[in-house]
C-alpha cells in the first residue's frame, strides 16, 4: 500500500482545503411577489416559476 514520503505540513493542508466551503444558494427576488427565492426553483409563498402558477393553493 502506498504512504505519503513526508508528513504534509499544517500550511499545504489547511492551503488545500481553502476551497472546502459551504455555498450560499443564489437568492433572487420573486418577480411574482418579491418574496426572496433560490434561482430556478418555484417560489415557496406564492408558488409561481417563470410567470406561471405551478402550485396551487
Amino acid at each position: 500500500m502506498a504512504v505519503p514520503f513526508r508528513r504534509t505540513s499544517k500550511m499545504k493542508k489547511r492551503l488545500r482545503r481553502t476551497h472546502f466551503k459551504l455555498q450560499v444558494p443564489g437568492m433572487v427576488a420573486c418577480p411574482e411577489c418579491g418574496e426572496m427565492k433560490i434561482s430556478h426553483r418555484v417560489c415557496k409563498s406564492c408558488g409561481t416559476y417563470k410567470g406561471k402558477d405551478v402550485k396551487s393553493n
